[in-house]
């Protein structure tokens, strides 16, 4: 019963042996290899972009910290949502990485920034020198909260940022999650909505450390470039990074995967939701469950084993919140056993 996180999840089927597949022999170095360009080739592929820069790092917080960079100069403002990954979850790297640029949080429901949020900020920044300048918005798909833009609502709030001059960054650590959850095509969600930058996950779906970080601006791939150097994130034998990549795009893997996690997240909800007591604090459309448990039921699921986090809420002396993740390996028979032992308290 290991609900803690997606990144508590093993190598998916097919990643270890793509890498070893990978280890045949000599390969040029940095990424100029067969099994590299393959994986850019595919990344395009999906998402429709035959143009875009595509470039592998091992973590999301790298990813998106020299995405930002590329994106903001320091005296910039990166609008963000209150819980945003890159506001809560990595130790500054964002504004390290660029020089010192501003967070901005914005408010809304869910996870998701409200649109006047937005746009109020957008009317508050830049103007005077003393003033910080407009930067780039930063969206996650899926949300902190579980939830996910639509398409109409990613292009709303990056034509928002468009309009004001400027850039879009897309924070898809979960990104097949939301697709998997929408119907949307990749290009829908990515490129055609105004993205910029996407940072692509694929370490919560199944990798061991990949990431794609996909560049729709041709005029900004080279400075990323520099940017990865710089930041000692250039891997000589990058090709055991992109063969992850690879072997989870081969054959949509990725999204199937992707789907399961999503379906076990949802019997979760459904089942706890039946129990007396549990509110679920959001909508669950993506991995993640947010949950207020009665205090014996969290209590006898503990007892049991189960594994996740207590999360911040105020849920009074009786209850406990809980964020509850599935992954690609969540079996239907933990779902079952968290669900058992709940009821037993």
């Amino acid at each position: 019963m290991w609900f803690t996180s997606d990144n508590a999840a093993g190598a998916a089927p097919g990643v270890i042996e793509a890498m070893a597949r990978a280890d045949e022999g000599p390969a040029m170095a940095y990424g100029a290899d067969a099994v590299t360009e393959r994986a850019r080739g595919l990344v395009r592929e999906v998402l429709g972009a035959p143009d875009a820069a595509v470039h592998f790092v091992a973590t999301g917080t790298a990813a998106n910290a020299l995405a930002l960079a590329t994106l903001t100069p320091p005296w910039g403002a990166i609008w963000c949502h209150d819980h945003a990954h890159v506001e809560e979850d990595e130790c500054g790297a964002p504004e390290f990485f660029t020089g010192g640029a501003k967070l901005v949080k914005l408010a809304g429901g869910d996870g998701r920034i409200a649109p006047a949020a937005l746009d109020a900020a957008i009317g508050a920044t830049g103007g005077a020198v003393h003033h910080v300048q407009k930067g780039a918005l930063s969206l996650t798909q899926a949300t902190e909260a579980g939830t996910v833009y639509s398409a109409a609502d990613l292009r709303a709030l990056a034509g928002a940022a468009k309009a004001a001059g400027a850039s879009v960054h897309l924070d898809g650590t979960r990104f097949a999650n939301a697709l998997a959850a929408t119907g949307a095509s990749p290009a829908e969600m990515s490129h055609e909505a105004g993205v910029d930058i996407l940072c692509l996950g694929f370490t919560k779906n199944g990798a061991l450390a990949a990431e794609a970080v996909v560049i729709f601006d041709d005029r900004l791939a080279w400075e990323f470039e520099l940017r990865r150097k710089r930041a000692g994130h250039l891997f000589s034998k990058m090709r055991f990074v992109a063969a992850q990549v690879a072997a989870l795009l081969e054959e949509d893997r990725w999204l199937r995967l992707a789907e399961h996690a999503n379906r076990m997240a949802a019997d979760l909800a459904a089942g706890l939701s039946a129990l007396p007591g549990v509110r679920i604090l959001h909508p669950v459309e993506a991995n993640l469950v947010f949950a207020e448990l009665p205090r014996a039921a969290h209590e006898a699921a503990r007892a049991k084993g189960a594994a996740y986090h207590n999360w911040a809420g105020d849920a009074g002396p009786d209850h406990v919140t809980v964020r509850l993740v599935c992954s690609h390996a969540t079996g239907a028979d933990e779902v079952d056993a968290l669900l058992a032992a709940c009821r037993a308290g």
